[in-house]
């Protein structure tokens, strides 16, 4: 009966180190570690400890949200954990499947825990929209002003090589294109 732990953090420049302490105070015999986004079902560490755990063994993270990323996912794990005697363990948020209580927090928890994404979602799209409504533009920026934009042009129409126009102006072939295609 082993006391198995899961850490994740969405990107390589985050910790892990809260979780990991917290998993280890706990009692985790093997912890295993991903520095993925919980949106992708690719994460091997997961998979590998989800194959680790055995009957009687205890499943533990630090937060719902670090082992799944949605309520469908998160019960097809509870699923599979619970038909080969898992038991599952959130610190944070004080849930713990072998009891009635903590199996009825996991069910809402869940629930939130993908709402609270949900809306995150919503908030970061509605503040992309203001944000290009206000003039801010996105994406890579422009590397040549409008005069040399029209400088470009008229040498292409005067016959200048696209090799030469991206030797010139340090451009890439489709970067070249692009502007011989915008208007100005």
């Amino acid at each position: 009966m082993a006391i198995v732990g899961y850490a994740r953090v969405s990107t390589t420049g985050q910790s892990l180190d809260v979780q990991l302490d917290k998993l280890n105070a706990h009692g985790c015999e093997r912890i295993f570690k991903d520095k993925l986004s919980g949106t992708t079902a690719q994460r091997p560490q997961l998979q590998e400890c989800l194959r680790y755990l055995r009957d009687g063994d205890t499943l533990v993270c630090t937060k719902l949200d670090r082992l799944a990323r949605s309520t469908l996912h998160l019960h097809q794990i509870a699923d599979d954990l619970q038909s080969r005697g898992v038991e599952f363990v959130v610190i944070d948020q004080a849930i713990d499947t072998s009891t009635s209580t903590g199996k009825l927090m996991f069910g809402v928890l869940g629930a939130i825990a993908e709402f609270e994404t949900a809306l995150r979602h919503e908030r970061q799209i509605e503040g992309i929209e203001k944000a290009k409504a206000n003039g801010v533009r996105f994406g890579p920026k422009t590397l040549l002003d409008d005069s040399q934009i029209k400088e470009l042009k008229a040498k292409r129409d005067s016959g200048a090589l696209i090799r030469d126009l991206m030797k010139h102006y340090r451009l890439s072939k489709a970067t070249v294109y692009r502007y011989l295609k915008e208007s100005v």
